[in-house]
């Protein structure tokens, strides 16, 4: 491709984002970036930045918007995202984040520099069917490998490196209609700030993680199209 496609993936905990961005990251040969990834490596590596994240999951908040720019940014201008293109994963989480990544709407014409977009894909899956999906999720707290267990009572399994994977505390159904009602709250308004710049593209996420690539692709058929044109 002459120009590397630029994606944000949105949808609920557990609409199955991480899945379908690594596979349309590969698919595509752009940079699978994962905002929980650079969260992990910040607190693995012990910076300031990865000291100020640890303290906020670790009292159960979520990082403020001006942290998580602060570790996109960075690693969009040390990887050149705008050069590589990439599949967003987790970012933008509010609409706050989208204006100051991707730049006001209307767009600010000739002044903005940012990394440019040229489509958020939402994944469309119903609340009840993601409560059940992380409510048997188990989650390496080592390296954030994830899998599903059959019967819920299954404590943990052992991830591929041998760390148990296990359910996160914030995993339980109860804990995870919260934060779906904070999802609403905080990042459903993302839907309607893309479609109103012309970028969004919703799919049916339910179902197996293959036959939902397959809807990916049929639906970024026409975006894919465009940024492989040359210019």
């Amino acid at each position: 491709m002459d120009n590397r496609p630029r994606i944000v993936v949105l949808g609920r905990q557990g609409a199955g984002k991480g899945t379908q961005c690594a596979l349309l990251a590969e698919h595509l040969a752009v940079p699978h970036v994962s905002t929980g990834d650079l969260f992990r490596a910040a607190v693995r590596e012990g910076s300031p930045v990865g000291q100020r994240v640890a303290g906020i999951v670790d009292g159960g908040g979520l990082v403020p918007d001006d942290l998580v720019l602060d570790v996109v940014w960075e690693h969009a201008a040390c990887s050149d995202l705008a050069a590589s293109g990439y599949v967003l994963d987790g970012f933008p989480r509010t609409v706050a984040q989208a204006e100051a990544f991707f730049g006001p709407f209307p767009p600010a014409a000739s002044t903005w520099t940012g990394p440019g977009l040229d489509v958020a894909l939402e994944l469309e899956v119903p609340v009840e069917v993601v409560v059940e999906r992380i409510s048997t999720r188990r989650v390496c707290p080592v390296d954030g490998w994830t899998s599903t267990v059959e019967d819920a009572t299954v404590e943990s399994v052992p991830c591929p490196d041998g760390h148990p994977a296990v359910q996160r505390s914030d995993d339980t159904a109860e804990a995870v209609r919260r934060r779906l009602t904070l999802y609403d709250t905080e990042t459903g308004p993302l839907s309607p700030w893309f479609a109103a710049r012309g970028e969004l593209v919703v799919v049916d996420g339910n179902g197996p993680p293959d036959q939902v690539f397959t809807r990916v692709l049929r639906a970024l058929e026409p975006v894919l199209d465009r940024s492989a044109a040359p210019t």
